[in-house]
C-alpha cells in the first residue's frame, strides 16, 4: 500500500506503525525524524494536488479541520481515495486511529495505541484549575469550544474558560484575557511558537505553563506519553 498523509500527527502514526508505506507527506510532517523517501507535497492548507496524484497513492489521509475541503475534493476528482478523520476529543482520536490503521489500511492494531488508551485511563489530574489557551498572537486567538486539546486539558484537571464560546478558535482582546481571573495561561509551542520570552510577558502576575504542542494537539504515538509530559508542564 502507498499512502500520502496530509496531517503531521497521522504521518507519525503511520510511520511508527508500518515504516515504508508513506509515499508523500506535508512540509510540516516532522516526526519521526526519518521519513525515508517520502516526497514533500506542500503544506496542510495548500498541498500540491498534481504532485499527490503523480505519486499514485492507494490512500490519502486527511483531517476535516487541518485540511481544506476544496483540496480534498480536487484529490477525489483526480481519482484518489481520501479518508478524512474527525477528531474533537480523546475517545474519538483513539477510535479514528483504529479506523485508519486497522480498518482502512489493514494493519495490526499497534501496541502504542493500546498504551495511549491505558495512559489516559489512568491519568491523574494536576489539580482543579481554570485557564485560557492562546494559539496565536497579533491577534490573540485561544482555544474555544469542542477542541481535542481542550478535552485533554480537562482530563488533566484544567478547565478552559472559553470552552463554551460559540467559536472553536475565537479572537479575544488581550484586556479580556488578563481580566479573566484564571489560575494560569497555557502556552503551547505550536501553531504559534510561544516561548519563555514570547508570551508570558503579556500576562504579568499570571502563572504561565509552556507546553509541548505536539503532546497537546497531536493524535498519534505521542498520546502515550502526553499525560506525563503535559502533567509536568502544567504542575511546574
Amino acid at each position: 500500500m502507498r499512502v500520502v498523509s496530509l496531517v503531521p500527527s497521522l504521518t507519525e502514526a503511520v510511520a511508527v506503525t508500518a515504516p515504508g508505506l508513506l509515499a508523500g507527506v506535508t512540509d510540516w510532517c516532522t516526526h519521526p525524524a526519518d521519513l525515508g523517501d517520502a516526497v514533500r507535497i506542500g503544506g496542510t492548507k495548500n498541498p500540491d494536488v498534481r504532485a499527490v496524484a503523480e505519486l499514485r497513492p492507494d490512500l490519502v489521509i486527511a483531517n476535516e479541520e487541518e485540511n481544506r475541503a476544496p483540496d480534498l475534493e480536487a484529490l477525489r476528482a483526480a481519482g484518489l481515495e481520501v479518508l478524512v478523520t474527525e477528531i474533537r476529543d480523546l475517545p474519538q482520536a483513539l477510535s479514528e486511529l483504529d479506523r485508519l490503521l486497522v480498518g482502512a489500511m489493514g494493519l495490526e492494531r499497534p501496541e502504542w495505541l493500546d498504551r495511549a488508551g491505558e495512559a489516559w485511563a489512568d491519568v491523574e489530574p494536576v489539580g482543579s484549575l481554570t485557564a485560557f489557551v492562546p494559539i496565536w498572537r497579533r491577534p490573540w486567538m485561544v482555544l474555544g469550544r469542542d477542541t481535542f486539546a481542550g478535552d485533554l486539558l480537562a482530563r488533566l484537571g484544567v478547565r478552559n474558560v472559553y470552552a463554551g464560546h460559540p467559536e472553536r478558535y475565537p479572537k479575544v482582546p488581550l484586556a479580556e484575557l488578563t481580566a479573566s481571573g484564571c489560575d494560569l495561561v497555557v502556552l503551547p509551542d505550536e501553531p504559534y511558537a510561544f516561548t519563555a520570552s514570547d508570551g508570558p510577558e503579556a500576562f504579568p502576575g499570571l502563572r504561565a505553563a509552556l507546553v509541548s504542542g505536539r503532546h497537546l494537539t497531536w493524535y498519534g504515538p505521542s498520546l502515550a506519553e502526553a499525560p506525563a509530559v503535559l502533567g509536568r508542564a502544567l504542575s511546574g
